[in-house]
């Protein structure tokens, strides 16, 4: 089978339709068993590479492809998705909170005459309180060196220097990291690229999924803390450290995810959404003055439990922090793809703004860059949620 006329944004397409639909059931849809061991990775989240390939081929010849009619290895999904410009990975993504850790286990520092470089652990720690109160995800390089600066020279090593361009850049190079709203390619970390980062101050912090798992999971953060301690700071981080970047002890953390309930009744809603779609309901329209599409009132409670109360843009700048005359946050829910353009009513493609980045997103000079960015921050929030709510025990 010629697999070579799928182009990128058919692919695309197949992702889209896999968020929206969720892993079993665009399995079943199509007749594909779970990837065993390929899978496509792309902004954050794990896709099985074989069953995307099939169905995107639907885009270019007009019907998907079942298993049966290709080979899903290495040499041809495997280099159709990398020729298209896309990640695959090998073996079976882990669950959020293993692949958190492997992620801190395989982190790699520098040596220094005192022991291991402190910068990238100090960073990750500093990232993980801003996680823990619900700060926007990523910061403007301004803003972070402004943070990390004095952190680094207080519990860094003795003789490192306290430069905040190091960790930042080397974890740009892991799963956990990202850096936004730059151009070209990024430099490397040693060296000296103070220059390219005051050129071009980007926005860096967690991924989204780990974002999210941070900010949701106190088991995750007493975790991080106690493998950062055990591998970076001769067994235990200073509490003073701890105190600086709001963060408990490992030892005061709880082993327990203090929002499963949250995370079940986001996973409910979004079930009560997609039998909405299933029925089309989200096909009707209401007449005012005009015909418009109706709204989810469901979906639109998904996403405001989703948001924690907090603006989704992840380089918010001005969230309120006043609440409505009822103790609500003010926040309005958008959908990054118009729905009186028929844009799909779900928590996939909506955002929970504050009232300043929801006009920025409608009427400002940048909204075209903005909603980009809403875009894929809608699709990883849900991702991140979705696979937390399926490591959650039952109700």
């Amino acid at each position: 089978m010629d697999l070579s006329s799928i182009t990128r944004e058919a692919v695309l397409e197949a992702i889209a339709e896999f968020d929206r639909l969720g892993r079993d059931r665009f399995l079943d849809e199509y007749g594909f068993d779970p990837a065993r061991r390929y899978f496509l990775h792309y902004n954050g989240n794990f896709y099985d590479s074989k069953a995307i390939v099939g169905v995107a081929y639907r885009s270019v010849a007009g019907r998907p492809l079942s298993a049966r009619e290709f080979s899903g290895g290495h040499q041809t999904v495997g280099r159709l998705l990398t020729r298209l410009g896309f990640e695959v990975v090998t073996d079976e993504p882990l669950p959020p909170l293993q692949r958190f850790m492997a992620q801190l286990q395989g982190l790699r520092v520098a040596s220094t005459a005192d022991g291991p470089a402190r910068h990238q652990p100090i960073t990750l720690l500093w990232a993980l309180g801003r996680a823990a109160r619900h700060a926007p995800r990523l910061i403007s390089w301004n803003a972070a060196h402004a943070e990390l600066r004095g952190l680094l020279r207080e519990y860094g090593q003795p003789r490192s220097r306290p430069r905040p361009e190091f960790p930042i850049l080397a974890l740009a190079n892991t799963d956990l990291w990202e850096l936004h709203g730059h151009t070209g390619a990024i430099p490397a970390a040693h060296g000296e690229p103070l220059g390219w980062m005051e050129e071009h101050d980007p926005h860096s912090g967690l991924s989204p999924w780990a974002y999210e798992l941070a900010a949701s999971s106190e088991e995750a953060r007493g975790e991080a803390i106690a493998e950062l301690g055990r591998r970076f700071f001769d067994g235990a981080i200073p509490q003073a450290l701890l105190n600086e970047v709001g963060l408990q002890s490992a030892e005061a953390s709880r082993p327990t995810r203090h929002n499963d309930s949250d995370l079940k009744a986001y996973e409910r809603l979004c079930r009560s959404v997609e039998a909405a779609e299933a029925r089309g309901d989200h096909d009707r329209t209401s007449r005012t003055a005009s015909e418009r599409p109706v709204r989810s009132t469901t979906a639109v409670k998904a996403v405001l439990l989703r948001s924690r109360g907090r603006c989704e843009n992840p380089v918010c700048a001005g969230q309120p922090d006043d609440l409505t005359d009822r103790g609500e946050p003010i926040l309005e829910v958008d959908h990054v793809e118009d729905r009186a353009d028929w844009g799909r009513d779900h928590p996939i493609q909506m955002i929970a703004l504050c009232p300043n980045c929801h006009a920025i997103k409608t009427r400002g000079q940048t909204r075209e860059q903005l909603r980009k960015l809403l875009l894929t921050e809608a699709r990883s929030r849900h991702a991140a949620w979705k696979a937390q709510a399926s490591e959650a025990p039952p109700d």
